[in-house]
């Protein structure tokens, strides 16, 4: 029995270009491309509801735009994810399939990509000098990370839960205050109330 193949990496230029013409999505780290999962109802609707409220807050006060899903952000030249959203600030990107002034970025959890988030992601993000905050939002209970830089540069996470549902839930990169009630409408969690 021979040895396996070696995956091939290919280049950044050649994932950018597939991509524009794929039918799946994939995230490019250091010249491997990583198909992506398909997600939950619950995903899609807690999504939703965060990007409703992203894009009304935008819409007409600052530069600012938000995207789902399908934008993917570059983090560096070995990098390209696709955050579940973001919100990037750069008026004339360099291509209209990323972008790389990102301030805000979000991801929702699954149970496949938690860990990811949780770890590879968040550490990725902060390397990223416009991204000032990074929120991680669970999708079978309530419960949400954000993780924010500090004019030293140094970060600190707040951590809200089902405790906190009426408290008011800022994001500090684009200046909006919100609730996990208003986050979370409409979800079923699968979460226990003890």
């Amino acid at each position: 029995m021979g040895l396996p193949k070696l995956k091939t990496k290919i280049s950044a230029a050649a994932y950018l270009e597939q991509e524009k013409e794929s039918a799946t999505r994939s995230e490019f780290i250091s010249g491997e491309v990583y198909a992506m999962a398909g997600s939950s109802d619950r995903h899609q609707f807690i999504c939703s509801n965060l990007f409703v409220e992203l894009f009304e807050h935008l819409r007409d006060a600052t530069k600012c735009r938000v995207f789902m899903m399908d934008m993917k952000v570059k983090v560096n030249e070995e990098k390209y994810y696709y955050p579940d959203l973001a919100v990037a600030c750069d008026e004339t990107p360099k291509d209209p399939y990323f972008r790389e002034e990102t301030v805000l970025i979000v991801e929702v959890a699954s149970p496949s990509t938690r860990e990811t988030d949780r770890r590879e992601k968040l550490q990725a993000y902060q390397q990223m000098p416009s991204v000032q905050e990074y929120v991680l939002i669970e999708q079978d209970k309530m419960h949400i990370e954000i993780h924010r830089r500090q004019e030293s540069g140094t970060w600190i996470t707040y951590f809200y839960n089902r405790s906190d549902r009426d408290e008011e839930i800022r994001l500090e990169s684009i200046g909006l205050s919100t609730s996990l009630d208003k986050i979370y409408d409409r979800v079923n969690l699968v979460e226990t109330t003890t």
